[in-house]
């Protein structure tokens, strides 16, 4: 079996951990190519997968400027640049690994899907949770018909306050107009994962949410634009002179750095002048910190989302209610229990974490290579015509919580 040759277009966060990932499936995939902006970014990916200058390129139009040198492309730019490259690559007949989430409107995540499908391209779209063993295995539990009929859906996604300070407050996904809004940035992978799961059709929704606490009407008095401008403010959780030391998010230093391995000068002089040394009180940030949207599917079936940043933890978590018991998930651990009505007792099932997202990361490019080798017999595969749909679940909530919680039809939604 040959081995898939695939080209990076985005050398950032995400797309190094799926070539990590990558690099482990010994003679499955091989990194032949970068296209990377940041000269620094650039020089340590090729120097992490050996490649030649002349395939380390400074933008993703140089990738198309010669014929097809790759049998895929793995898309990692920011969200509001995935669609022309993407379309560039449909045209030229590669295979595309593509981060969700597919694009910042609508139309444009349809165009896509359209336009792979008719020049019988694949694409198969980053919702990594499917990949994850905890999802897997609920799904499995799901149909094998432990719980009966699914009823109602609770599911959480707990951000984390000092992941949605960086991220969303201070970093790239903080105005909706840059990147996308924030139940398509962060939680395209959750709407996704309650269609796959109850796999019935959505029929209605409505949302509700806001930004409440990361405004200039909650800062502190006497706090400077920059924590680095002398602070001092106590006990504050969002220190940038803290959080980028002594945080729990090690790759967050990277991050602000603008490379990998940083040392703490470096972090130092990036917090400085760059955007990561903000109070976060007094950022441009407009995303919401928390939402909820109501769904309702097929045969009367209900599901909650509900995404906040004021948790602790980063995790999701989600409790399946049947007509016949109970499933309640964490990401935080390792098992999963079933309650059964019938007997009154619970049952125990394994769901070890490996890795990043759960296993999730690893999953979706093995299986990503499996599916542009032939394999179609995948059920959990988040190929472009599913991943579009489900996007526009995205696209109602957010219309439905701009216009003050209105219900949204999804029926001829687009």
């Amino acid at each position: 079996m040959k081995t898939l040759k695939a080209i990076v277009i985005g050398a950032g966060q995400r797309g190094n951990a799926y070539c990590n990932e990558a690099s482990e499936l010994e003679g499955v995939m091989q990194i032949v190519g970068v296209a990377e902006p940041d000269n620094v970014r650039r020089a340590e990916f090729q120097s992490k997968y050996g490649l030649k200058g002349s395939v380390c390129l400074s933008t993703w139009e140089d990738v198309f400027t010669r014929e097809k040198w790759a049998d895929a492309v793995i898309i990692c730019t920011q969200d509001n640049m995935h669609y022309k490259p993407a379309m560039a690559a449909i045209e030229r007949g590669y295979d595309i690994l593509l981060e969700k989430p597919i694009a910042p409107t609508a139309q444009e995540c349809l165009d896509i899907a359209e336009a792979a499908h008719k020049k019988g391209v694949k694409i198969v779209v980053c919702h990594v949770l499917r990949y994850s063993a905890m999802f897997k295995t609920v799904k499995e539990i799901i149909e094998c018909g432990e719980i009966g009929d699914i009823v109602t859906v609770v599911h959480n996604e707990n951000v984390g306050n000092t992941h949605h300070a960086h991220s969303y407050v201070r970093g790239k996904w903080a105005k909706a107009k840059e990147s996308s809004p924030m139940i398509l940035a962060k939680s395209c992978h959750d709407l996704d994962i309650l269609q796959w799961l109850i796999n019935k059709k959505c029929l209605r929704l409505s949302s509700f949410g806001s930004l409440a606490y990361f405004t200039k009407e909650n800062c502190p008095k006497g706090a400077p634009a920059r924590c680095t401008d002398g602070c001092k403010i106590a006990n504050c959780p969002y220190d940038s002179r803290y959080l980028y030391y002594e945080g729990d998010l090690g790759w967050t230093r990277e991050t602000a750095a603008g490379h990998a391995n940083p040392t703490d000068d470096e972090v130092t002089k990036a917090l400085k002048v760059g955007p990561y040394g903000r109070c976060v009180y007094q950022c441009d940030n407009d995303v919401v910190d928390h939402q909820v949207v109501s769904m309702e599917f097929e045969d009367g079936v209900t599901a909650i989302f509900s995404m906040s940043a004021f948790t602790p933890e980063i995790s999701r978590s989600i409790k399946i209610m049947g007509t016949k018991g109970q499933i309640k998930a964490h990401q935080d651990s390792d098992t999963i229990i079933v309650s059964d009505f019938s007997s009154c007792k619970d049952k125990i099932y394994s769901s070890k974490y490996e890795g990043g997202h759960g296993g999730g990361d690893k999953g979706i490019v093995a299986t990503f290579c499996r599916y542009i080798r032939g394999d179609d017999n995948i059920p959990e595969i988040s190929e472009i015509g599913i991943s579009s749909a489900n996007h526009l679940l995205c696209f109602a909530a957010e219309k439905s919580r701009l216009s003050g919680g209105k219900v949204v039809e999804m029926e001829g939604f687009n």
